[in-house]
């Protein structure tokens, strides 16, 4: 008879800003926000449990931040103590657990289920080591499958106190799965966006109860195969395993101006730069991608995504800007201002292509040797070392100084 499984899924409560608050202990117990200034269109990467309790939430212009919090401190990222501290964390985590799962540098997945001591028992010889000998506060959620322990650690955050970190632990027993999900909200359930959650609002169905009382067949017919994976999870089954290892599913690269762009040429430099970017990683992973990705933000803040798939793959800079100019091509009008723009590649695979009937291999290893030279001098002697013509000759627009 197989074992009941116990997931763990751990989250680091307000990790940056409890990382700055160490660095800086004047700044516990206050309204802080770690990001961009507001002057330079930065954003909110993390806020403080007291700056949230005004309204103050990841991923918003810090501008609007600071009109709803006036006293809110502006913090600039110290990357390097954080990565150094999630690094401390993730250590404990697999000290205490033979399958951990990290999701992001404040968040992970533990698989318990050898270990003989209850969940929660597990949980709390956790939370304490983490808070003792990292000085970090940190949720927990625990269940018999990770879509569970995850929406277990959401829900117990959020009924927890809002002037200061929840460190909360929150658990599901096993056979409580369906009475737990059953009173939350629709959008509280994995895998139901804003567009589901209103075409089963026009169902009726609002919260997971109302879900999990209605038939498969009919979700399905209404939703397709979306609608069968919504109606499990409304159940409380979810079989994924907590994965170890994890592939790069994508790599990407961004840049958000200062002001807002409206020359095609120095949007399209950019697009260059950032292909250029993302190329080189890749060749890093020793990996190649046959689907190229754009990302562009206009200046109220609507986003736009498109990509194209190769039917080989690539990791060669050229290749990824000229698909991606391509894309850019496509959707921009001519003087729209942009706020954001990405490239990313995607679909990856190891580098192994296959050369068509008439296609000129020489050229093709002489593009691969130049690729590698520049890689070999930007390593040695830094990003910047080698600059390409097309860069020296731009010149701005005039409208574009404005």
């Amino acid at each position: 008879m197989a074992k009941t499984r116990k997931i763990l899924h751990l989250d680091l409560d307000a990790f940056f800003c409890a990382v700055e608050e160490q660095l800086n202990p004047e700044l516990r117990g206050k309204a802080i926000a770690v990001g961009g200034q507001p002057d330079e269109r930065g954003v909110v990467a993390s806020a403080s449990y007291p700056a949230r309790a005004y309204g103050v939430r990841s991923a918003m212009p810090m501008g609007q931040a600071i009109r709803l919090c006036p006293h809110l401190i502006v913090v600039g990222s110290t990357r390097g103590a954080y990565s150094e501290r999630s690094r401390a964390v993730m250590a404990i985590l697999r000290d205490t657990a033979p399958d951990v799962e990290p999701l992001s540098i404040d968040e992970a997945f533990l698989d318990v289920t050898i270990l003989p001591q209850p969940i929660e028992t597990i949980a709390r010889a956790l939370q304490k080591r983490i808070n003792d000998e990292l000085e970090l506060p940190c949720s927990l959620g625990g269940a018999t499958n990770k879509m569970l322990a995850k929406t277990a650690n959401t829900v117990g955050k959020a009924q927890g106190p809002t002037d200061k970190p929840p460190n909360a632990i929150t658990i599901v027993p096993p056979g409580a799965e369906a009475s737990f999900l059953a009173p939350l909200p629709i959008r509280r359930l994995w895998g139901v966006g804003p567009k589901n959650a209103e075409t089963l609002s026009q169902l009726g169905l609002t919260t997971v109860g109302d879900v999990a009382n209605w038939s498969e067949a009919a979700l399905t017919a209404r939703l397709g195969k979306l609608g069968a994976d919504i109606w499990r999870r409304a159940q409380g089954i979810d079989f994924r395993p907590v994965m170890t290892e994890h592939e790069a599913k994508s790599i990407s690269k961004e840049m958000t101006f200062a002001r807002d762009v409206a020359d095609e040429a120095a949007l399209k430099l950019t697009l260059r730069r950032l292909s250029d970017g993302v190329g080189r990683q890749a060749r890093k992973a020793g990996l190649a991608g046959t689907t190229v990705k754009i990302k562009l933000r206009w200046t109220d803040f609507t986003t736009l995504n498109r990509q194209v798939t190769l039917d080989q793959p690539t990791d060669m800079d050229s290749e990824i800007y000229a698909l991606a100019a391509r894309l850019f091509d496509q959707v921009w009008v001519e003087g729209r201002p942009v706020r954001l723009i990405g490239v990313g590649l995607g679909g990856f695979s190891q580098p192994n292509k296959q050369m068509g009937l008439w296609e000129d291999r020489d050229g093709e290893e002489q593009a691969e040797e130049l690729q590698s030279a520049l890689d070999r001098l930007r390593d040695r002697f830094g990003e910047t070392m080698i600059t390409r013509a097309s860069d020296l000759n731009y010149r701005p627009n005039e409208d574009n100084k404005r």
